[in-house]
Order: C-alpha cells, then structure tokens, then sequence
C-alpha cells in the first residue's frame, strides 16, 4: 500500500475512493451517472469482506452496495493496469453470487449485479470512456443473454466526450487529476459534491484512524502471506524426500516467524531425509 498520508490521497486511491462512496448518496449519484437510469436509494455496505470458503481466495471490495430494486453492484478503483482485470471481473461476479444465493433458493431469486471497475488507463486500448460487457451470442450478437449481470469499465484516457454524458466526462476528468489539480472548479456539481466529501474526510480524525487501522492490517496481510509461501517452499523441498508427518506439517505451515521459516528452508534445501530434518531442526 502506499505510504501517503490521508491528506496526500486522490480519489484514484482505494481507500479515499471507497471512504467516498460509502456515503449512500454519492454512490447513488455515481451509478446513476455510469449506469443513465434513476436509482431512487442506495444502500452500503461498509468494509465487505468476501470469505466463501476457507480454502478459496477472497476478495475486499472497494464499494459494495444493493439499490432497492436489490441490484447489487460492486465498484473497484484501478488505478495501475493488471492483465488479469478481466478474469478479476469473472470470478467477482461469482463470488456475489455465490453469497447471494442462498442453499435451496431458485435461482430466479438471484437478483441482478453489476461490477464496476474505475480505471486510470484505458483497459482495452480503444479510446472510450465507458466499455460495458453482457453475454451475447457469438451467431447471433443481438441475442443476449439474460444472466441478469454486467461489468463496466470507465477509462480516465478516453477521447470519445460525444458520445458519453458530460458528467461522467468530468467526473472521470476528476478522477485522473493529481493532488493539486484536483481542488480546481471542475463545473459540475457532483464533483463539487465529492470534493466536499474528500474535504470533510481529510480533515476527520475517524477516518484518519481507520486508515492508520487499514495501513495496520494491509502490513499483518503481506507478512502473512510471505511466511505462508515460505512454509510452502519447505514443505516443497521435504516433500521430494518423502512422506511428511502430519505434526510435522502442521508446525511448518502454523510458523509465522519468517527467520525460523528461512532457516527451515536451508536445512530442507540440503537435509538428506525428513528424519534427519527433524533431528536438526
């Protein structure tokens, strides 16, 4: 994560972005503008964690949120080209789906879902602003699909200001800004409306502790994972020597300590056998 301060954040960073859009009526006022329809009430989800099974790779969701027609959307901040976005964007959906449909229910209970990615770079290398994707037939490309999802891209390096809003022109104009060009007139009134938040954001001592509690908790995740892919490099080496005890396992891979982890991993890399491992260890 990046070692800004609050006050250095732009609204292309996750944690700012997703502080704004917590507050229901600027997320309402970004789907209205993204999607061109009206959305009478919005509600957030503050912080969504999705865990579905403790062996599959969870996602933390930028913005979170359900309209009251129950169409739930997810919004992701982008702001450094991934080539895996596209595949980020699959298994998001499924993902939601998964948690929304609930054991026994139909599947024509499940609602509608957007996913939602706002990108400072063009994804697709095509000059637009806003690329939006649904299952249509390779045949027959008017027929659709009706899985009743859909995953939208808006790029800050478009170049076709005709055919989109004017708002979201500006608001993505916003979005693209630096620290400093961010505080100018952008002549629209949902940027000055999200210019007031991140003003009130910057200046609150609760959102300052949370994100002194994320910067925490990102920090405990990175060490986590360095020490899980080092169990895994020493139960690697021990594995081609044979078969691993159980309690054996279970003490590398319950290990957080990365110096023991790391001396674990020389005397696997040059142990003659697993019994001679746990003699020296």
């Amino acid at each position: 994560m990046s070692k800004k301060t609050l006050k250095e954040l732009t609204l292309k960073d996750n944690f700012l972005f997703g502080a704004v859009m917590s507050d229901e009526e600027n997320c309402r006022r970004f789907l209205e503008m993204v999607l061109q329809m009206p959305i009478e009430k919005v509600e957030v989800c503050q912080e969504k964690y999705i865990h579905y099974h403790p062996e599959y790779k969870g996602i933390r969701l930028d913005v979170y949120a359900k309209d009251e027609k129950q169409t739930h959307y997810n919004v992701e901040m982008q702001a450094v080209q991934s080539s895996v976005l596209e595949k980020r964007t699959r298994y998001y959906h499924s993902q939601i789906d998964m948690e929304l449909l609930l054991r026994g229910a139909d599947y024509a209970e499940l609602p509608n879902s957007y996913v939602i990615f706002v990108c400072d770079f063009d994804p697709f290398g095509e000059g637009r602003y806003c690329y939006t994707f649904e299952e249509r037939c390779v045949e027959k490309t008017n027929l659709c699909l009706k899985t009743g999802s859909k995953s939208i891209f808006l790029s800050t390096h478009g170049k076709n200001d005709t055919e989109v809003p004017k708002e979201m022109v500006k608001f993505l104009n916003y979005v693209k800004a630096d620290l400093v060009e961010s505080i100018q007139d952008f002549n629209d009134d949902f940027v000055k409306q999200l210019q007031s938040s991140v003003q009130f954001i910057k200046e609150s001592r609760e959102w300052e502790e949370r994100f002194m509690v994320l910067h925490e908790m990102l920090r405990d995740e990175r060490a986590e994972g360095k020490a899980e892919g080092k169990a895994e490099a020493v139960l690697e080496l021990l594995e081609e020597l044979g078969t691993i005890p159980e309690n054996l396992r279970e003490k590398i891979i319950k290990e957080t300590d990365m110096d023991i982890l790391k001396q674990w991993h020389k005397l696997a890399a040059k142990t003659i056998s697993i019994e001679q491992f746990l003699k020296d260890m």
